[in-house]
């Protein structure tokens, strides 16, 4: 039965663009069949290039919620700051 079937995340890439982009997602049993269900469904008009699918369950994500503790330790590693560091004057100067 397709309800028994793994949802897989369909991700496109554009003629024009150099990233995969989100589309959707769709079940089938098995990344061969989701690949082919996804140019079906989701490149209609000759959009695309390029197709990743991925189970959804292989998927892991940071939870909007814990953006705090996910992204603020950066801002206090200013190593990570291009102004941290000294650019000698000959540098850039071709």
């Amino acid at each position: 039965m397709a309800s028994d079937w793994p949802l897989w995340e369909i991700f496109i890439r554009g003629q024009y663009g150099l990233s995969h982009r989100h589309v959707g997602s769709l079940h089938a049993p098995d990344a061969e069949m989701a690949m082919l269900n996804a140019r079906d469904v989701y490149t209609r008009r000759n959009e695309g290039v390029s197709i990743w699918v991925v189970k959804s369950a292989d998927i892991t994500a940071s939870a909007p919620s814990r953006k705090g503790p996910m992204f603020d330790p950066s801002n206090d590693k200013t190593y990570r700051h291009p102004t941290f560091f000294d650019i000698p004057d000959d540098v850039g100067s071709m």
